[in-house]
């Protein structure tokens, strides 16, 4: 159960307005809402093969309003699916739910030798030459004070560490949605350390950098990061991470560089592609169901993030 400000994604300056009329009316446009899918990362079925996931869809749709209503919810979420699970789910759309897109995620393709050969056969002239620029800068910069990195899947002993780094990225973000904890970061390498890599970048000791990533076959999903702001921009620390992440995944025979939401603009200069999740909103008033639907795409997040628009497979976000 979640409370959801319907007003998340939407443009700042719609927040802004809003905000003054909450200053009377504290919950406008927020629903005590059912959220349904992965606590933190893309949502899928229990089966891809289409008969039973179809029939896995079919289920969902029609109880998910009932047992809203037993846990006093108005709002139903499906949140963040995978858009390979738009044929299973088309049945939502018959049960009242309209889909409308969620942020994506971006793959990259990474089957390189090596992040140089990446660069020269990937890249365009002008990105390879800011990239260049970025990385002898660091190189530079720490020639005395270098910057190490370690991999690992438990990070109790350095969580206190870690955590404020990523709160810092997540207090700069002009989007908030679910906030990780200390507690979290723990318990997923402990029950998940073969699909778990926690990516810490030090300096003098000091953490600096991390990065949340999870594999899974033939990818690897860089779920969430934190940096040290008081270091980060000079050093080009995303930048930075980012070429770790990928040399590590070409090393061991990773295909795919998955990212999670935000921050496009780079991603798409990387010549990464966007890996459309979807959103399945319903309101168990049939009412407001029918105002929902006619309001949510104004609403849904892709939409006022002009360099969405930019990525070669951006109506995919839209298309059945």
């Amino acid at each position: 159960m979640h409370d959801q400000d319907l007003l998340a994604g939407t443009a700042q300056w719609m927040q802004r307005a809003v905000a003054r009329v909450r200053k009377l009316f504290p919950r406008l446009l927020t629903m005590r809402t059912l959220m349904v899918g992965c606590a933190a990362g893309e949502g899928r079925l229990d089966s891809t093969e289409l008969p039973r996931s179809q029939w896995i869809g079919e289920i969902l749709a029609a109880n998910l309003k009932s047992q809203s209503r037993v846990l006093r919810s108005g709002m139903i979420v499906m949140k963040e699916f995978h858009y390979e699970t738009r044929p299973a789910l088309r049945c939502m759309t018959e049960h009242g739910f309209t889909r409308v897109p969620s942020l994506p995620m971006t793959r990259l393709d990474i089957r390189f030798e090596d992040f140089e050969e990446y660069m020269t056969k990937a890249l365009s002239k002008v990105t390879r030459k800011s990239l260049r620029r970025k990385y002898r800068t660091i190189a530079e910069a720490t020639q005395k004070s270098p910057i190490t990195l370690e991999i690992k899947t438990d990070v109790s002993d350095c969580v206190d560490e870690l955590h404020p780094l990523y709160m810092a990225v997540y207090d700069r973000s002009p989007m908030h949605f679910e906030k990780l904890t200390k507690e979290f970061l723990i318990r997923l390498g402990r029950e998940m350390p073969e699909k778990v890599r926690y990516f810490v970048w030090r300096q003098n000791g000091k953490a600096i950098a991390f990065s949340l990533v999870m594999v899974s076959g033939d990818a690897i999903y860089d779920e969430y990061l934190g940096l040290d702001y008081s270091v980060a921009l000079d050093l080009h620390l995303y930048f930075h991470t980012i070429r770790d992440i990928i040399e590590w995944g070409m090393k061991n025979g990773y295909h795919w560089y998955v990212s999670s939401a935000l921050n496009y603009d780079p991603k798409l200069h990387l010549k990464s592609k966007l890996e459309p999740l979807d959103l399945y909103v319903s309101h168990t008033s049939g009412v407001i169901n029918f105002f929902l639907g006619k309001f949510l795409p104004w609403l849904e997040p892709t939409r006022n993030d002009k360099t969405l628009k930019q990525f070669e497979n951006f109506k995919q976000l839209w298309e059945d």
